[in-house]
């Protein structure tokens, strides 16, 4: 069992007050203004998506946009989850077989799927332990469901040929499987406002294009302080789709007022 790492920091340690500050972020101003139900009979267009992980009193609400759009398009049966290794401990690309434990309960790990993949992608609990930016959106997923089943993947290793790798085996172990891929990333950090939102429009807008080889070059090239480029790479390759679609823009800044903020995406991709 992978135990929390960021419970009682990143977002709140008891189960009440974290579907407390889901609620909240869902009904914020920065929010989408209203709590969704689960379409279980929904289109299932959705097959990849960005959501931001830091706090919960920064991010959440524009996390819940995310979350949002996922509720009224219908819960796949899996997430693959990935997102950086902010702390550099384990294998270059991770996974992990053990379950995680959130204060709402245990998400369990899609074995048909894990038990596909070996190859670049290796089973390494050590890169989770302290890993906060896939513990962050489990909450969010377990708010509407305590069925859907997770692979969390976990990328030290963030280069364009590792993401188109990482991708190829990712589509191989899913095929067949009903499955959302999310990116969980920031973006810009500590940078004046302005400066994020001109920064992050950038590499929006490669997404926009789906053209995940640009995003790396636009992210290199004019550097871009976003820690999970990876990722979002990652997930428009093993997605396949072709729509995007920006869903909210936001910083830290927009919570608190200061000289320099982290910059928050959340954008959805459909088939």
């Amino acid at each position: 069992m992978r135990r929390p790492a960021v419970a009682g920091k990143f977002y709140a340690g008891g189960e009440r007050a974290v579907r407390a500050e889901i609620e909240k972020a869902f009904l914020s101003p920065l929010g989408p203004g209203e709590i969704p139900e689960v379409n279980k009979n929904g289109p299932r267009s959705i097959v990849g998506a960005v959501a931001p992980h830091a706090g919960y009193v920064y991010s959440g609400p524009v996390a819940a946009h995310t979350y949002g759009a996922l509720a009224r398009d219908g819960f796949p049966e899996t997430f693959v989850i990935m997102g950086p290794n902010h702390h550099a401990m384990g294998a270059p690309v991770a996974m992990s077989t053990e379950d995680f434990s959130t204060p709402l309960g245990v998400v369990k790990i899609d074995e048909d799927i894990a038990g596909r993949m070996g190859r670049l992608v290796v089973d390494d609990p050590s890169a989770h332990r302290y890993e906060h930016s896939i513990e962050v959106q489990l909450p969010f997923i377990q708010y509407f469901s305590d069925k859907a089943k997770i692979v969390p993947i976990s990328m030290a290793a963030q280069d364009y040929e590792t993401a188109v790798e990482v991708a190829e085996e990712l589509r191989r172990a899913c095929q067949g499987k009903d499955v959302v891929f999310i990116a969980s990333t920031d973006f810009s950090h500590y940078v004046p406002a302005q400066e994020a939102e001109r920064q992050d429009h950038a590499v929006i807008d490669k997404i926009l294009a789906a053209d995940p080889e640009g995003v790396y070059d636009t992210v290199v090239r004019r550097d871009v302080s976003m820690c999970g480029y990876g990722p979002v790479m990652t997930m428009m390759l093993a997605s396949g789709g072709k729509k995007a679609e920006l869903l909210k823009y936001g910083s830290s800044g927009d919570v608190t007022p200061m000289d320099e903020v982290v910059g928050y995406v959340s954008m959805v991709v459909r088939s």
